[in-house]
């Protein structure tokens, strides 16, 4: 899987729809595993507004929603769909829900966490809001902890916009 970049990869959006990964292609990526009921949740607000400055220079995020995690995310995609709308008002893509670590971790999940591992090396998801920021080439650049806030994530975000 080393020589894997983000586009070989599928995921199936909330609403059931196959989404092939390559459709980012050229784009900067920023891939969330996210939950309904964390004390990291109001992060979505801060996603949304990455989203939107960013989104229009070349930015795509992608929301995975997990119910690892505390069972954090207990509720049907629908239900995880209308609570982020709702509740912070989420326009980027948001993917069917998803194992994140196990033999049963989605394969993106599995590449995200070989191409840039934790601390120590573990390549463990330790909890929701795990980012990975993608470059435009489909490599991952680097990976943060669910503490890292959005608007913390803002100058790797434009340097890697700013990459050719």
């Amino acid at each position: 899987m080393a020589d894997h970049s983000l586009y070989d990869f599928e995921a199936t959006s909330i609403t059931g729809q196959p989404v092939a990964l390559s459709t980012q292609r050229g784009k900067v990526v920023l891939i969330v595993n996210t939950a309904s009921a964390c004390g990291f949740t109001p992060q979505f607000a801060g996603l949304e507004k990455l989203w939107k400055d960013y989104g229009p220079k070349g930015l795509a995020i992608v929301g995975f929603p997990s119910n690892e995690f505390g069972g954090q995310d207990p509720g049907s995609n629908e239900q995880i769909s209308s609570f982020c709308q709702l509740n912070y008002g989420v326009s980027f893509p948001m993917m069917a829900k998803v194992k994140v670590n196990g033999a049963d971790a989605h394969p993106l999940w599995q590449w995200l966490k070989q191409q840039a591992p934790g601390l120590l090396g573990t390549e463990l998801i330790k909890w929701n809001f795990t980012k990975f920021l993608v470059g435009r080439d489909g490599a991952v650049l680097k990976r943060y902890a669910p503490n890292d806030t959005p608007d913390a994530l803002r100058k790797d975000i434009e340097k890697a916009l700013a990459a050719s």
